[in-house]
């Protein structure tokens, strides 16, 4: 069999770049095949996919050298035009996919610039739709969707051409739990109708790994590493060395001294096999491993009592919101898409005001303190980082903030550096803005609100689009922050950092707080899991099959013995 697409000996150079992005990148995908790309941010797994919808070198401008045949086109010597004819992109953020003003608009949108007739325009957009499933919101706008749904938008929409590769850019970053797995489902599900080849690019292996995928690539440093099935791949420590997160019940196996081999198929829990003699060793080390310290109380630092809102009259995004923070605290905010979590924070932060109920912080009244007041005390990172930044250069955008500080441009140079320092972007610090990664926009706008100073920080995603080591890094800043009394507050769609990173978490769905309890507790609870479209931990799964009976004390003293063992760099 002829392979679909095939990289020889290829290569490729920004302009604007004094080294090559790629180097001797030899790879072929067969017809029908799933391959999953990982490797750490910078590893060239994007230009990679670049390279085969033409971005690279048509849009992002470069030189490339030896041969890249995309569905018997030449790619590099072709133009985005025909590439898109082969190779449907779904991008990491839906909202720079869309151009239509309603989503059947969106989907048709290929077909109308190619003047179909209207009647097989409709019935196309219809039969696609229906497909991945959005056909009961043809009628709706692209802002009114979750992000699940946009999506699958997103995904019909390359979809009308009929094209024979697909190609997905960390499509789950912007997700919940839930909607990651449905997303991951519905590839599997358009894959099996239409035969077509999927390229996946993804930080979040684990969930990628939840429907099989054929082989996984692995990046570093503008080379091909690895390119082994997944049994082989998990059975060795390469995604460690290379800094990917492995299957977290992989790693608890390993802790509790289980050899990791490929006849257990380890690509996903429930298929992993376990003699009796592994659960025992399981067992063993959840009996001897470190139970966690519960920190100390502390006074509240933030109260919210009785807090509702709506954007229109008559429809409340949050209802009856109450709780408090203590200073010093590491808290989680969980929920599905669209259930009030990001206007929580624009109510905390003063950039809406609540039709009911009152927000304290330290004690006072924040009701009458403008945005500005607030943002002495209270630091806020969006989700996206477009919508934050606002300078051409790194450095001047971290800096920003404390133009009128009362600082000399010396003092602002060595704050502005050492955070650049600590979130891992000084080397990057004279760069524009515009040269960045997706995940490295998210660090920027981070450290320009870190820079400041702020006793709370809360942050909206703030590890989407990260690689485990800059996830690693960043967080761990945050912790020391932590330590030394800010308190940091969460939204956050990806379960791992809510279980090490923050023991308490509140867990939102339908506009209302449903839960407010230990982090593990919450992904243990079959019931709230439903109720807030997340996602069951691998290692409750594991704790089950190994016969141990107290889940949430097994997944804390994972948590406990993981930190661990990455602080002292085992």
């Amino acid at each position: 069999m002829e392979p679909i697409i095939s990289f020889k000996k290829f290569g490729f150079q920004y302009y604007a770049q004094k080294q090559p992005t790629l180097y001797d990148i030899n790879l072929d995908i067969y017809p029908g095949e799933r391959i999953l790309i990982a490797g750490p941010s910078g590893s060239g797994k994007s230009t990679l996919g670049n390279c085969l919808n033409g971005l690279v070198p048509f849009s992002c401008r470069g030189e490339c050298t030896g041969e890249l045949k995309v569905d018997g086109v030449d790619a590099p010597h072709s133009s985005i035009f025909e590439l898109s004819a082969h190779v449907g992109t779904v991008l990491q953020d839906p909202d720079g996919q869309f151009i239509g003003l309603t989503v059947a608009e969106d989907i048709a949108f290929a077909l109308e610039n190619a003047c179909m007739p209207q009647d097989e325009m409709h019935a196309i957009t219809r039969r696609v739709a229906d497909m991945v499933s959005i056909g009961d919101h043809l009628d709706f706008a692209p802002h009114e969707l979750s992000g699940g749904q946009k999506q699958r938008v997103s995904l019909a929409g390359v979809m009308v051409d009929e094209v024979k590769v697909l190609l997905f850019d960390e499509p789950l970053a912007n997700l919940d739990p839930a909607a990651g797995k449905q997303a991951v489902e519905l590839i599997d599900d358009i894959q099996k109708k239409t035969d077509t080849t999927v390229v996946i690019i993804e930080h979040r292996l684990e969930d990628v790994l939840w429907r099989n995928v054929d082989r996984i690539v692995l990046m570093d440093e503008g080379r091909i590493q690895a390119d082994l099935r997944p049994d082989e791949l998990l059975s060795t420590s390469l995604l460690l060395d290379y800094g990917i997160r492995e299957p977290l019940y992989l790693t608890a196996l390993r802790y509790a001294g289980v050899p990791i081999v490929p006849d257990m198929h380890p690509e996903h829990v429930n298929n992993l096999v376990l003699t009796d003699a592994h659960c025992a060793q399981v067992r063993n080390w959840f009996e001897e491993a470190p139970v966690p310290k519960t920190g100390a109380d502390e006074a509240p630092i933030l109260e919210v009592r009785g807090l509702g809102f709506g954007y229109s009259p008559g429809k409340k995004v949050l209802e009856d919101v109450t709780f408090s923070i203590r200073r010093g605290e590491m808290v989680s905010i969980v929920g599905r898409n669209g259930a009030g979590k990001s206007t929580l924070s624009k109510l905390i932060c003063g950039f809406e005001r609540p039709s009911e109920g009152t927000i304290f912080f330290d004690g006072r009244d924040l009701g009458e303190e403008s945005i500005r007041e607030r943002a002495a005390h209270i630091g806020y990172v969006m989700q996206n980082p477009n919508q934050m930044i606002s300078k051409t250069m790194i450095f001047d955008e971290v800096a920003l903030g404390l133009g009128r500080s009362g600082l000399s441009d010396e003092e602002i140079r060595s704050k502005v550096e050492e955070t650049l320092k600590i979130c891992g972007l000084y080397p990057f610090r004279n760069w524009p803005i515009s040269a960045l990664s997706f995940g490295q926009k998210k660090r920027v706008t981070i450290a320009s609100v870190l820079v400041m100073g702020p006793e709370v920080i809360i942050l909206d995603e703030p590890t989407a689009g990260q690689d485990f080591r800059s996830y690693t890094e960043i967080m761990e800043f945050l912790r020391t922050l932590n330590q030394r009394g800010v308190t940091v507050i969460m939204i956050t769609h990806d379960m791992h950092l809510m279980l090490e990173y923050t023991p308490r978490a509140l867990v939102f769905s339908g506009g209302r707080m449903i839960a407010d309890q230990s982090a593990a507790s919450v992904l243990c609870s079959s019931e709230l899991v439903q109720r807030a479209a997340l996602k069951e931990t691998s290692l409750f799964t594991l704790a089950g099959r190994c016969g141990i009976d107290q889940p949430v004390a097994f997944v804390e003293r994972f948590i406990e013995t993981d930190r661990e063992v990455r602080r002292n760099g085992c």
